[in-house]
C-alpha cells in the first residue's frame, strides 16, 4: 500500500506529528529506533512545558503512550526500524528500513541528532553520574554545586551562562587554544566572577566513585596535568544529525543538516518535511521539536489535500 506519510523518527518531533496526522485521519506509517530521543538519557527534564519535572525514560514513555491512545487504525507504528535510505520515484517515496520497505506519498524527517560523546577513560562509565549533554535539562539539580563545561563553541558558552544561574561556579574546558564562540558571548560569559575558563587543553580522565568527583586535563602549552574537583560535567562538542540516509535527495547545509523553510518546514524536494534536531533550525529544544513536527503536519495536510 502506499501511505499519505511517512513519518522517520520517535522523538518529540516525530510523535507530535503523528498524534496529529491520526487526528487529520492521514493513513501514516511511523517509523523508529526507539521513542523519546537524545532526552531518554537525561536524568531530569524541567523544561516540557507542562511537567514540572520528568525522567528521561519516563518521557520517552509518555510520548509513546500519546501516540498509541490516538493511532488506532491510522497510525501504523514500526517500533525498532531505522531507515537504511530515502528515495523518490515518480510521486512517491520509498523509504527502505533494516526490516522492510514502505511507500508514501508525503515524508516527514523527523530523526533528530545524536550529540558527540565525549571518549576519555571515565566517559562512559560516569554518564548520567555526573556526566550530561543538557545544560537546559539537568542544569537545576546543580544548584550551588561546581561543575565544568567542555566545549568553545557558542553552545558550550550558552551553556555555561544557563548554568551560572544554579551553580556555586563553572569552569570551561576547551581543546583548542582560542575560544570559537562570539567575542561578545565570550567576554560576557567570562567576565563572571564565578566562571573560569582554560584553552588549549586535552582531557585525560574523569575520576568518581559512584558519582563524578574530578577531571584531569593536560595544559598543552605547559604539559602539566592539572585536576579540577567537580560535581558535574556538561559536554559542549556538538551535534552530529542523523541524516545520512537522505543526503544524495534533500539539500544539507555544511553541518549535515536538512535545509527547510522555518515558516513551514519544508525542505528542498517537494514532498518532504523535515523536524527538530535533524534541521537547520536556529535553536533546538524539545518543545520547539514538537512545535516544528505540528507545523509541519499541518502543512503537509493541506498539501496532501490541495497540491499547494
Amino acid at each position: 500500500m502506499t501511505y499519505d506519510l511517512a513519518i522517520i523518527g520517535g522523538g518529540p518531533a516525530g510523535i507530535a506529528a503523528g498524534v496529529y496526522a491520526s487526528r487529520k485521519r492521514l493513513k501514516t506509517v511511523l517509523i523508529t529506533s526507539g521513542f523519546g530521543g537524545q532526552s531518554i538519557e537525561s536524568e531530569g527534564i524541567e523544561n516540557w512545558i507542562g511537567t514540572p519535572k520528568i525522567p528521561g525514560v519516563d518521557f520517552a514513555k509518555s510520548l509513546e503512550n500519546h501516540l498509541k491512545t490516538y493511532s488506532g487504525d491510522i497510525i501504523d507504528i514500526k517500533e525498532g526500524e531505522y531507515c537504511k535510505s530515502l528515495s523518490q520515484e515518480e510521486k512517491e517515496f520509498s523509504i527502505e528500513t533494516n526490516s522492510e520497505n514502505y511507500k508514501a506519498k508525503t515524508v516527514l524527517i523527523a530523526t533528530g541528532s545524536k550529540r558527540r560523546k565525549l571518549e576519555i577513560p571515565g566517559a562512559k562509565e560516569f554518564e548520567n553520574k555526573g556526566i550530561t549533554y543538557c545544560a537546559s535539562c539537568d542544569g537545576p539539580m546543580y544548584t550551588d554545586k561546581n561543575v565544568v563545561v567542555i566545549g568553545g563553541g557558542n553552545a558550550a558558552f550558552e551553556a555555561a551562562s544557563q548554568l551560572l544561574a544554579y551553580c556555586k561556579s563553572v569552569t570551561l574546558l576547551q581543546r583548542s587554544p582560542d575560544y570559537r564562540a562570539d567575542p561578545v558571548t565570550v567576554k560576557k560569559v567570562l567576565s563572571n566572577p564565578r566562571m573560569k575558563a582554560f584553552a588549549g587543553t586535552e582531557f585525560i580522565e574523569i575520576k568518581g566513585d559512584k558519582f563524578v568527583s574530578s577531571i584531569i586535563f593536560k595544559n598543552t602549552e605547559t604539559g602539566e596535568n592539572i585536576e579540577i574537583p567537580t560535581d558535574g560535567i556538561f559536554v559542549e562538542i556538538g551535534n552530529v544529525p542523523a541524516t545520512d540516509f537522505a543526503k544524495n535527495l534533500v539539500k544539507l547545509d555544511g553541518l549535515n543538516r536538512i535545509v527547510t523553510d522555518p515558516r513551514n518546514q519544508r525542505t528542498s524536494v517537494d514532498g518532504i518535511w523535515a523536524a527538530g534536531d535533524c534541521t537547520d533550525g536556529l535553536y533546538h529544544q524539545n518543545n520547539i521539536a514538537a512545535g516544528d513536527g505540528v507545523k509541519a503536519l499541518e502543512d503537509i495536510y493541506l498539501f496532501i489535500h490541495t497540491g499547494k
